[in-house]
């Protein structure tokens, strides 16, 4: 009998998701995410090496999919309120990456893939340094627009509580994502 082992990665790197995105590094145990994947935690072990290298993978893994699925091109910075926009539709169809990156902000030790992360970022800093007239600091503009369109999916319950709509109320969702676009031309718009 063959082993599956891509698929046998696959289940454990989506059960390390779920685990994470719930318990962060610190709170997930890797019999929880073996459980959860139905594999023998030794599995983990052999091909992840341990529980942290595993983070890395996921968080990284998620954030590249983020990356791929929301471009900054040159028709996004004629757009900027629709790259907010998308970035939105991505953290909403996605929110266990918020909490990845709350669980990451909260344990101690350095930041996953920090160095490809940090040239993503500032990359995305420049262009919209070279792009954009709007008298703001563009690296405060880039945080500005990712804090925008994530949070309304990172904190749920701020969201509810304000707005007196939960995450599930598509004409709620409809418009969250009707200001992000709105709010991020403003913020991009020349003084």
């Amino acid at each position: 009998m063959a082993w599956d082992t891509e698929g046998t990665r696959r289940r454990l790197r989506e059960a390390a998701l779920a685990e994470f995105a719930a318990h962060g590094l610190e709170g997930t145990k890797v019999e929880a995410i073996a459980s959860r994947a139905g594999v023998n935690k030794e599995r983990l072990y052999s091909y992840f090496g341990d529980k942290r290298a595993l983070w890395d993978l996921v968080l990284a893994t998620e954030l590249e999919r983020l990356a791929a699925a929301v471009k900054l091109t040159g028709a996004g910075l004629d757009d900027i309120g629709e790259f907010a926009g998308a970035t939105f539709d991505y953290h909403a169809e996605h929110p266990e990456l918020g909490r990845l990156l709350q669980w990451e902000g909260l344990q101690a030790g350095p930041a996953a893939d920090v160095q490809s992360r940090t040239a993503h970022y500032r990359e995305k800093v420049a262009r919209m340094a070279g792009a954009l007239d709007t008298g703001l600091e563009p690296a405060h503009l880039v945080f500005a627009l990712i804090a925008l369109a994530a949070w309304w999916q990172t904190v749920p319950q701020l969201a509810e509580m304000i707005t007196g709509a939960g995450p599930d109320d598509q004409t709620e969702r409809a418009a969250r994502r009707a200001f992000v676009v709105e709010a991020a031309r403003r913020l991009a718009s020349p003084r």
